[in-house]
């Protein structure tokens, strides 16, 4: 039976072990984390409500990085001790580790701090490209498109927009392409109110604990069970670069790197984001 590991139990990781069972499309969650007694305590805590919100997968809690072997996907999280997400030296030593235990598994980097460990587990450890992305870029998606719904008095979910990038900063948003109820959005959102958008995505970076967890937990469903749809994604482009970019996902990890629909001015500031690292 197929399995999701998350690795880290903190407040990131427990939302994503949730949002996991309570989807209920994989058969096994592993909550790892090196305080074993505290991912022990939310695998249970999750069980617990599967009667109450119908959901059967299997959730345990685990001690030792080993337990990811085998997984079909690995979700790099937040530790239980409050040190936050895995990023920086303690990140890649993390990924050195899986490496060895798990060689195939696709990696999702859930926190927003993960472009630097990205390119450096291809970079440092030789990772395939393909194999290690980052979700934030789908949870900044999905905050923006919250803002875009209540632009226009409606639901977020309604908002169709794409982000990619080198967010926060150097963010490109291609507001000619998107949408709200089969509309163009430029034609029910005034240009100061789109710019008045496109300023606020500095301060609505990084996402909260749940958007990731949101973001992280549709990612690594996918890659574990395959999926039509495309996710915008923290991934490598060549020459040492990564950026937020529209992929498709396969069991192997990234499968495909879509051409965002930009404007010639969207395309420009793109490239130049991409060339400058941010």
């Amino acid at each position: 039976m197929s399995f999701i590991a998350i690795i880290g139990s903190g407040p990131i990781g427990g939302s994503i072990a949730h949002k996991l069972a309570g989807r209920d499309r994989v058969g096994e969650v592993r909550l790892i984390d090196g305080d074993e007694r505290i991912a022990k305590g939310k695998a249970l805590d999750i069980s617990q409500a599967g009667p109450v919100e119908g959901f059967g997968t299997r959730v345990g809690g685990f001690g030792a990085v080993a337990a990811a072997a085998g997984a079909a996907a690995i979700v790099l999280a937040d530790a239980a001790n409050g040190q936050g997400e895995h990023s920086g030296e303690g990140g890649l030593a993390l990924l050195r580790q899986l490496a060895a235990i798990e060689t195939a598994a696709p990696i999702v980097c859930a926190g927003a701090a993960a472009r630097e460990l990205i390119a450096r587990a291809a970079t440092e450890l030789h990772l395939p490209e393909p194999r290690v992305i980052g979700s934030a870029p789908l949870a900044l998606e999905s905050a923006l498109r919250a803002l875009a719904g209540l632009a226009i008095d409606a639901s977020g979910v309604e908002v169709s927009l794409r982000v990619v990038g080198v967010p926060p900063r150097s963010a490109v948003v291609a507001w000619e392409s998107a949408s709200a109820f089969a509309q163009p959005l430029a034609s029910l959102v005034p240009p100061h109110e789109i710019a008045a958008l496109t300023a606020r995505i500095p301060g609505i970076w990084p996402p909260g604990p749940y958007a990731l967890a949101s973001a992280a937990s549709r990612v690594a469903e996918a890659l574990a069970n395959g999926s039509r749809r495309r996710f915008s994604c923290f991934v490598n482009t060549g020459r040492g670069r990564v950026a937020a970019m529209p992929v498709e996902l396969g069991q192997d990890g990234v499968a495909h790197i879509i051409q965002p629909v930009l404007t010639r001015q969207e395309q420009t500031m793109m490239e130049n984001a991409m060339e400058r690292g941010g």
